[in-house]
């Protein structure tokens, strides 16, 4: 469906800015009116990270007059696969000073207001007060309804999209005409059912191409022409190179955005989410140990004078990279399946790890309601072992 301008245009463009943006004034349907709609806008950005890094960028070369960045995060080397907003200079940095600064290269013309802060429920109202149009670069579920919520509660459109290894997805949500994101999906998945992309991976230019659809959509919405996804998923496939809609209509039952709402204020989206399941947080609960027990126990080992099995629940991708000395690979899912405890011993100690410790623990619950009741996990995981006890072994 066609939609309305999002917002009115500026009084006038610069000289400077008919240079810069002729290519898009000689576009009929963009021209002089579309652009200063553009310039008079206000858009903000959830992120800079995979998604926001592209959609920062191509948002600024746009011509939008005005761009917010919410991120509290700092920029590290493993970012610099997708993350293209920032550079290996950048390293350590602020990622909202430096995709400001990206920003500012790219179009001096551009006012960029950095907010760096963790999005949460008693700020999020305030922030998203003050833009037109949200775009939404999160990773992680909690943020994803956090950001819905505030939307329909302000009544704000906003641009979504989402990346796992070599899929993707984009829609926009405005529940004053469509659907929300909670009319797609309800509820979040059960905890640590779906990996994140640190745990699953992501092929870098995936960003690209969702990141770039974000911004079309974005522009779309500002401007008031085409056809928006409101109403409609794109998924995208890059290893088969395709691109399919699935047809979202808005739930009469939605929690939030129904006519008969039960969710009329922010609510605590961590808890609704889970980073754990219940049964995981309560195996943990006592059965919980260091990196540094753990090398105690290894080197007691060593000596003959303890006996357990170290069982590594990631991927066997993750395993390449960098494992634990002595550590035998059984992925979480087959722990979910139940096919792994036939292979574990009953005669001796289990102890489980992962990357970082979620998933591990998720397996712990497994293992002791089949009756390993002295099983452990070990807590941070390969990445606490690498930091504290050998070093010199890469992290991803």
């Amino acid at each position: 469906m066609s939609l309305p301008p999002l917002v009115e245009p500026a009084a006038e463009l610069t000289v400077d800015e008919v240079r810069r943006y002729s290519r898009h004034l000689i576009i009929p349907d963009v021209g002089m009116v579309g652009q200063k709609r553009l310039k008079n806008a206000r858009v903000l950005c959830v992120g800079a990270g995979g998604l926001g890094s592209p959609a920062l960028m191509y948002l600024a070369a746009a011509g939008v007059g005005t761009l917010g960045i919410v991120e509290f995060d700092t920029v590290d080397e493993s970012n610099l696969q997708r993350q293209i907003i920032h550079g290996q200079s950048d390293i350590g940095r602020s990622k909202a000073e430096s995709a400001r600064d990206s920003v500012r290269e790219i179009n001096p013309l551009v006012q960029v207001n950095v907010h760096e802060v963790r999005l949460d429920s008693t700020n999020v109202m305030d922030l998203f007060a003050q833009y037109d149009l949200i775009v939404d670069g999160t990773d992680n579920f909690a943020t994803r309804y956090l950001v819905n919520d505030a939307c329909v509660l302000l009544e704000k459109p906003y641009v979504w999209g989402s990346i796992y290894r070599f899929d993707g997805q984009a829609s926009v949500f405005w529940a004053e005409f469509g659907p929300c994101y909670r009319c797609l999906y309800p509820e979040p998945p059960p905890p640590g059912m779906v990996p994140s992309c640190a745990e699953g991976g992501v092929l870098g230019v995936l960003c690209a191409s969702i990141g770039s659809i974000q911004v079309t959509e974005a522009i779309k919405l500002l401007a008031g022409i085409g056809e928006p996804l409101l109403g409609r998923l794109m998924i995208y496939d890059a290893l088969e190179m395709t691109y399919r809609q699935v047809k979202i209509r808005k739930d009469p039952n939605c929690a939030v955005c129904s006519d008969h709402p039960t969710v009329t204020e922010l609510i605590d989206y961590e808890a609704f989410c889970g980073s754990i399941s219940v049964e995981a947080a309560e195996a943990a609960m006592d059965s919980t140990i260091s990196v540094k027990d753990l090398k105690v126990l290894l080197d007691a080992r060593d000596r003959g004078e303890d006996d357990f099995v170290l069982i590594d629940v990631r991927e066997p991708g993750e395993f390449e990279i960098v494992q634990i000395p002595g550590a035998i690979l059984i992925p979480k899912v087959k722990f979910l399946y139940g096919s792994a405890l036939a292979d574990l011993p009953t005669d001796k100690r289990v102890i489980l790890t992962c990357k970082v410790g979620g998933r591990s623990a998720e397996a712990l619950a497994v293992v002791k309601g089949a009756g390993f009741t002295d099983a452990v996990h070990v807590g941070g995981g390969v990445l606490a072992w690498v930091n504290q006890i050998e070093p010199q072994k890469p992290t991803y």
